[in-house]
């Protein structure tokens, strides 16, 4: 609505296909991506990351790197002008666009968070990837889905995505 542009910091396990989106502002600095990088090495989430791929933007100083170099994670920064070298985030922006922003018109930063909140959480639990056999990032794998029940659809950001879920 105030036609400015808003950043999103997302992370992307790349064997797992999960999404997490740490944050969103009008003003991207060091010091920001710095702080979301701690915040999400404070979770668990990142307790299995062994790489981090990351872009070349001036944004990402010593400090981002250090806060990950000191958790034993080794940086690899992508060669200058290939898209190709982090194709699975960018194959997300692309989604999320297509699927979602693209359809909504986005009053603030707080309605961009709540939006792509929502969306992560369909990403991670209930959107199906080719790469994963049609499977969510979050489904268990030893589970075989079988509809063996009435099934009951479930819309989900007023009704731009809709998801399929048994009914109990």
């Amino acid at each position: 609505m105030t036609l400015r542009r808003l950043y999103v910091f997302a992370v992307m396990e790349v064997g797992t296909r999960a999404v997490y989106i740490l944050g969103v502002t009008v003003h991207p600095t060091a010091a920001w991506a710095t702080q979301l990088a701690r915040n999400l090495l404070a979770g668990d989430r990142a307790s299995g990351f062994r790489y981090l791929l990351r872009d070349r933007d001036s944004r990402y100083t010593q400090a981002f790197d250090a806060v990950f170099t000191a958790d034993g994670i080794e940086i690899l920064k992508s060669a200058p002008q290939t898209p190709r070298m982090n194709a699975h985030a960018e194959r997300f922006i692309r989604t999320v666009r297509a699927e979602c922003t693209d359809r909504l018109l986005i009053y603030n930063e707080q309605h961009l968070r709540h939006v792509l909140a929502q969306y992560a959480r369909h990403y991670n639990c209930g959107r199906p990837h080719r790469a994963l056999q049609l499977r969510a990032p979050a489904d268990d794998p030893d589970v075989i889905p079988f509809p063996t029940q009435r099934i009951k659809r479930h819309d989900i950001l007023g009704g731009l995505i809709h998801e399929y879920r048994n009914v109990a």
